[in-house]
């Protein structure tokens, strides 16, 4: 267990908890350690090679060998990369010259000569059929051998491990941050964050919680130590039934409730009737998951426990025995009614969903005067919503008029992504421009002052984590709609994965269009070759784990956009394989290398949307010539089986457009409001720091800062959104 703890520190925080061990010459240990990091990548602080330093050799090798193996996951590298071209980029044959010589091949073998036969007197032949086909050909080793090293290139990605604190101070840290988060977490954070809780259930708690999902697990573990339960909602107790079932906590998939033991099953009751005495309106809270609580309800059995009355009381509203006008019923009445001034007033109560029903209030005013009151309310509450509910207001009304007339995207909390055209009527202008205005002022006043602002001019075009779920899990990732800049010649996509039960094959691919989103060409299995990039050739099972790679010369490339995708062609879905991930690696033109090279990965993250079909990001080429990357974090529905670049061309073409033309507001936003006024911000140059404490904001932490600098970087981003 404690190195799974000093992996989850690792991992979130790029620190390694303090090294123990007894004292000794380390040196030369400590300098071999950061070398073998070098070929991953990584590298060691000069405070962290220090420490290491000092401690005896055998303490040096125990914390390499516990760091190296979570650095290698965290950049992909714990497992064996090998390509079905054994010398791939190089010799990539014509795809329908390698199909010939697979059949070729084939009608040589006695097995399969006669079912080749059959298949070629039809007139088709099955390409999974041919023995050669879609299993590798040759041994990683020999793929290893027959490769040339890799070349070292100043361009290497270099990732900074920094020292940190004892390994419980670093989880309780950890624990805080995630647990007080201020927006939703995404799976696997969520999923650390249970980790955490049960062991920092009875240790310090943070002053607030506000995100329902994270309240969930902490419950759960508090349930377990017998700590009181952090209950305002009846969904709350809703949510920790899930949790305890092994559900979904977001309450966005159905849980099947498991038989709790009575001890639990009293928890949970009591829980509920002591929200519902409190407050006896929460039971209209109940309205908006009757058949969760009524299935609940089936597993508790709340009519064995009469001392809790109100429990009883939550599952008769679910089962419509007893009514509770849902407050949202009431503001529907008012709408229908075309009463804006009604529910505004009475909206006005409950702030939150103000903000979230601000543009159909402006749409259906009826007068300026009504659209006055609907601003002025707006104004009036500000002060009591979210930090992040501001900002998604914020960004909402800044892409309203761009949207006007174009389809809209909607991103559900899983990854699924689909576009409708828009058909709202627009928002007036200066309406719009009003409560721009006032939610700017709004952010401004909630932003701590910043000191002496030093910022990596990398992060600037950063989109804000206004929901973790809008970003993967895995290293160098970045928020949906965030641009960063792509600075080698050579693009490398890899995927690998590796299935848990049933023949899984997934297919990497390349969709390439142009300006106006046309499509231009595309690599995958069926087109090998072509505008300047290779594909590594197609794997169709993993039972040991499969990767399939694509190489692009961006300089040949003629499109405008390159579109990496992964289509699920057979088997097990993103979710259910044992293991799937994608990524990119950027290298100069001569470094050469085997297919899959550490240091030059520039991100990897997990794949586990829905759908069948995955989009990590796309790359754009600029008018000057130079590429970026606008980061998407998408899945398509797609179909069952067979799932190709070929058919899916057009659905992938409107999506990535959609969100490709939507601005987010980004770290350069936030940063702007916080030196209004005040000393203009200065942009790092990525060598000296300042002597005295500042507030950082970057893609990674630069040695040498001031100790009592605040220090915000990818890690822990989401600490940029105010309260």
């Amino acid at each position: 267990m404690a190195h799974s703890f000093e992996s989850l520190v690792i991992r979130h925080t790029h620190r390694v908890p303090f090294p123990e061990g007894s004292a000794g010459e380390g040196a030369v240990a400590a300098r071999q350690f950061d070398a073998v990091l070098a070929s991953v990548g990584f590298k060691l602080s000069a405070e962290l090679l220090e420490r290491l330093s000092g401690l005896s050799e055998a303490a040096v090798v125990h914390t390499a060998r516990r760091t190296l193996r979570s650095v290698r996951e965290m950049v992909g590298d714990h497992v064996q990369h090998n390509s079905y071209f054994i010398d791939f980029p190089a010799n990539v044959p014509d795809t329908e010259d390698f199909w010939t010589r697979c059949v070729a091949e084939a009608l040589g073998d006695k097995t399969s000569r006669e079912s080749v036969f059959q298949q070629l007197r039809r007139g088709a032949v099955d390409l999974l059929s041919l023995p050669a086909y879609g299993r590798y050909p040759h041994t990683y080793e020999e793929m290893r051998a027959a490769q040339d090293e890799l070349i070292a290139a100043a361009g290497d990605r270099i990732t900074v491990l920094h020292l940190g604190r004892a390994l419980d101070d670093e989880l309780g840290d950890l624990y805080l941050a995630l647990a007080g988060s201020t927006t939703p977490l995404n799976e696997d954070d969520l999923r650390d964050l249970k980790t955490l809780a049960q062991h920092c259930a009875l240790g310090p708690q943070p002053e607030a919680i506000p995100v329902r999902e994270n309240r969930a697990v902490i419950n759960e573990a508090r349930l377990g130590v017998g700590a009181d339960l952090l209950l305002d909602t009846v969904t709350d107790v809703l949510r920790l039934a899930c949790a305890l079932s092994g559900g979904d906590v977001t309450l966005q998939e159905p849980t099947r409730f498991r038989t709790l033991p009575r001890p639990l099953r009293r928890g949970l009751l009591a829980g509920l009737d002591a929200v519902v005495a409190a407050n006896p309106a929460k039971l209209a809270d109940v309205h908006a998951h009757r058949e969760p609580f009524k299935r609940l309800g089936e597993r508790l059995h709340p009519h064995e426990y009469p001392r809790w009355p109100h429990a009883a009381d939550v599952f008769a509203v679910a089962r419509g025995e007893k009514e509770a006008r849902s407050f949202d019923s009431r503001i529907e009445k008012l709408l229908d009614a075309s009463d804006v001034l009604g529910a505004v007033k009475l909206i006005e109560s409950a702030p939150g969903k103000l903000f979230r029903t601000l543009d159909l209030l402006l749409r259906i005013a009826a007068d300026q005067e009504e659209r006055d009151a609907v601003i002025a309310a707006a104004v009036r509450v500000a002060p009591d919503v979210s930090g992040r509910v501001v900002l998604s207001v914020r960004e909402h009304l800044h892409n309203r008029a761009r949207e006007s007339g174009r389809p809209r995207i909607f991103v559900n909390r899983r990854g699924r992504a689909w576009v409708t055209p828009d058909v709202r009527q627009p928002v007036p202008a200066e309406d719009r421009d009003r409560l721009i205005a006032a939610l700017d002022a709004e952010i401004r006043r909630r932003l701590p002052a910043p000191g002496r602002l030093l910022l990596d001019p990398a992060v600037l075009d950063v989109a804000l984590p206004l929901s973790g779920r809008a970003t993967a899990a895995g290293l160098g990732v970045l928020p949906r709609g965030s641009v960063s800049a792509v600075d080698g010649e050579q693009l490398r996509f890899f995927v690998y994965w590796k299935e848990a039960g049933r023949r899984t094959d997934y297919d990497l691919s390349a969709l390439l269009l142009r300006a106006d989103y046309t499509t231009d060409s595309w690599l995958s299995y069926t087109a090998l070759r072509g505008v300047g990039g290779r594909h590594s050739g197609d794997i169709t099972e993993a039972p040991d784990g499969a990767s399939e790679f694509i190489d692009l010369s961006l300089d040949r490339v003629r499109g405008t956009f390159i579109v990496p995708q992964v289509n699920i062609f057979a088997g097990e879905g993103f979710e259910e394989a044992e293991e799937s991930f994608f990524g990119f690696m950027l290298r100069d033109g001569e470094q050469k290398g085997r297919p899959f090279e550490p240091r030059t990965v520039r991100m990897k993250s997990e794949l586990r949307g829905v759908g069948r079909v995955a989009l990590p990001l796309v790359f754009q080429r600029g008018d000057d010539g130079t590429w970026r990357a606008k980061w998407l974090h998408l899945y398509l529905r797609g179909i069952s089986e067979a799932n190709r670049v070929e058919e899916n061309q057009a659905s992938v073409s409107t999506v990535v457009r959609a969100l490709v033309e939507r601005e987010q507001l980004t770290v350069r936003y936030l940063t702007d409001l916080m030196s209004g006024g005040t000393a203009p911000a200065e942009q790092w140059d990525g060598e000296r720091v300042p002597d005295e404490p500042v507030t950082y904001i970057g893609l990674g932490r630069p040695e040498g800062l001031h100790p009592d600098s605040r220090v915000i970087t990818l890690e822990n981003l989401r600490d940029l959104i105010p309260a």
